[in-house]
């Protein structure tokens, strides 16, 4: 394995849980347009952008609607969805992972987010969680989502450091994609634990101290 000099972070099932939220705000939408949505599709959404998201629900209702719907669609779940994140704080942060992070800076390990999600900054702020991070790479700098590399090389350069120095932890299996075609060493949590392309897989946060042992 390659000198690991930073850490880039999923956000959404990575450090913090917001798949409910998530999953309101769209079942909200679908149930005003009368299609039907579940978890089974709510999974296919991890690491995904808004409007490909709505395009994936969309393609499994057989509904068809005009652009201009869908970027009001998109704009409407995330209102919701903004609404519902009022609901969050730093006591929906696991021990395990403010423990880790902070273990991560003790070694003097550059961390930074790595999240297709427009609202990344928020969340942070919400759950206290921006001052553990050197730098922030979302869906506000980015103009092409997870499988594609963008957000994880911006990290790394926003971190100042070469692709093949970074990790990646990642919950979604495009997301263990994108840090592959980046360049970097990818470790799978979650649900993409089982990831066969990504390189180490853990099952906690903590577990990611071990893997740097290695």
């Amino acid at each position: 394995m390659n000198k690991v000099n930073a850490i880039i972070f999923d956000l959404d099932g990575v450090l913090v849980s917001t798949d409910h939220f998530h999953y309101k705000a769209w079942k909200k939408i679908t149930d005003q347009l009368l299609i039907p949505f579940d978890e089974e599709v709510n999974n296919l959404l991890r690491g995904v952008s808004r409007l490909e998201s709505l395009d994936i629900i969309l393609d499994h209702s057989g509904l068809e609607v005009s652009d201009s719907e869908k970027k009001m669609l998109a704009e409407e779940k995330n209102q919701y969805y903004v609404e519902f994140l009022q609901e969050l704080n730093e006591t929906n942060i696991d021990s395990d992972v403010t423990s880790t992070l902070e273990i991560l800076i003790e070694k003097n390990y550059k961390l930074a987010i790595g999240s297709s999600s427009r609202n990344a900054k928020f969340i942070l702020e919400r759950t206290k969680l921006k001052q553990y991070f050197d730098a922030v790479s979302d869906g506000n700098n980015i103009l092409n989502s997870k499988p594609h590399p963008e957000v994880f090389l911006k990290a790394a350069s926003y971190l100042m450091e070469s692709p093949e120095n970074c990790l990646v932890v990642e919950d979604a299996y495009s997301g263990i994609e994108a840090g592959n075609e980046a360049g970097m060493i990818t470790v799978g949590i979650g649900y993409a634990a089982d990831a066969d392309s990504a390189q180490f897989s853990i099952k906690k946060l903590s577990d990611i101290l071990e893997v740097l042992k290695n």
